[in-house]
């Protein structure tokens, strides 16, 4: 006797879960715009700004997405990027960065800059003045740099993304679920998703 079909709220046996990190880390979920905005005119902005600025946002929100939707919008603009990455307690610039021989005209793209010291700061921004490189910064607070975004998700969002991930699995995961997970986590996608991840699991 042949097995019944998969019911229509739960996940197709031998899929990936589509929670997994692979599927949602900064560049794998594209970075959603809002109607009339793109990253191509985030960098005018920034090039009005003297290619300078802050992304500023709570933890989870998209602020490195928007990095990986920024970068390529930069280059199209014939500016290279350094990018370097910061994480929790790294109150010092990598040693491995070669500051000397970094052209001018580059956009140094610092994400985690809250990680650094005042002093770290301070001599980035100076350094990035003397030598003339832009600076893009990514904060969980304002820093003092030309604001350029501000990062937030809206369960409406929240919900986009999951459909997104969830393709024609979407009756798995219920609208209030994600509303549910995304208020327990405070407005943090990131963490949203990594519940999400267990409950997809769960309903294999």
């Amino acid at each position: 006797m042949n097995s019944p079909p998969p019911s229509d709220d739960r996940p197709t046996p031998g899929r990936r879960n589509p929670f997994s990190t692979r599927h949602v880390r900064p560049g794998a979920l594209p970075f959603v715009f809002p109607p009339g905005q793109s990253a191509a005119a985030l960098v005018d902005r920034l090039r009005a700004q003297g290619w300078r600025g802050e992304i500023v946002g709570p933890h989870g929100s998209g602020k490195s997405s928007l990095l990986a939707a920024l970068i390529p919008a930069i280059h199209d603009a014939g500016r290279p990027t350094l990018l370097v990455t910061l994480h929790d307690g790294q109150r010092r610039l990598p040693q491995s960065v070669r500051w000397a021989e970094i052209a001018a005209g580059t956009i140094v793209v610092v994400d985690g800059f809250e990680q650094l010291s005042a002093w770290s700061r301070f001599r980035l921004e100076a350094l990035c003045r003397r030598r003339n490189l832009g600076l893009v910064v990514t904060s969980h607070a304002s820093v003092g740099l030309p604001p350029l975004w501000t990062t937030e998700v809206t369960p409406e969002l929240a919900r986009r993304l999951v459909n997104q991930l969830l393709g024609d699995e979407s009756a798995v995961i219920s609208p209030d679920e994600v509303d549910s997970c995304l208020a327990r986590h405070r407005g943090n996608l990131r963490e949203t998703l990594f519940e999400l991840y267990d409950l997809y699991e769960s309903r294999k």
